[in-house]
């Protein structure tokens, strides 16, 4: 292809997202098992996600999480990839469920970036009952690739758990304690307990900063 044709080429990927542009994926759009409530950039998922089995133990629906998202496509393409965001919940009963995961997320620039996102959802539709959501989970495609500052930050907590892994399917787990004058905490899987890596002290809930903790490493 011509040089000028080259760039009017690249001029329609940055422009219209076109599926042909393999470094610039159209942006994800909503679908019956996620989708925006009305206008607002608020995203619901629809659950229970088949792939997950639910259990009285959270922790059982964690260890399954990351396998299923790492299947999706472009979940573990590193700076081109792909970042899945969904919901831990219950309806009550003492028994926990995954939601589907969503891709939506704000459309990002062509090209190559250490950067990905997704939008936390902000409720599950389940036909059986009222969802309770317990936590977040989102997964990126890369490795390693550790809890990130905003992922860390006071102003992006929407639940009272947030587990992030990456496309090695190391597993860590914020518990950000937003509204209590006391540490977050940060803690990573290891093998079926969880360490404690982590604090965010009080003052540092707004940046995200995280205090290593000694024999968390």
């Amino acid at each position: 292809m011509p040089y000028a044709g080259t760039m009017r080429w690249v001029a329609l990927c940055v422009l219209a997202w076109l599926p042909g542009c393999v470094s610039a994926p159209p942006r994800a759009l909503e679908t019956e098992d996620y989708g925006f409530e009305g206008e607002s950039r608020f995203v619901w998922v629809r659950g229970p996600w088949e792939a997950i089995r639910p259990s009285t133990n959270v922790d059982e629906v964690i260890d399954q999480l990351c396998p299923a998202v790492m299947a999706l496509p472009r979940a573990t393409l590193r700076d081109y990839g792909q970042e899945y965001c969904g919901l831990i919940y219950s309806l009550g009963d003492g028994e926990y469920f995954a939601s589907k995961p969503s891709p939506l997320s704000d459309i990002r620039l062509v090209g190559p970036a250490r950067s990905k996102s997704c939008y936390s959802p902000s409720s599950v539709r389940d036909a059986r009952g009222r969802a309770s959501p317990l936590a977040d989970y989102h997964g990126h495609p890369w490795a390693p690739s550790a809890l990130s500052d905003r992922d860390r930050r006071a102003n992006t907590q929407l639940w009272s758990i947030r587990i992030q892994f990456d496309s090695k399917c190391t597993l860590q787990k914020l518990i950000p304690y937003v509204h209590e004058d006391r540490p977050g905490e940060v803690y990573e899987r290891r093998g079926k307990t969880w360490k404690l890596v982590g604090i965010i002290k009080p003052e540092d809930k707004a940046s995200g900063l995280v205090t290593s903790v000694e024999g968390g490493e």
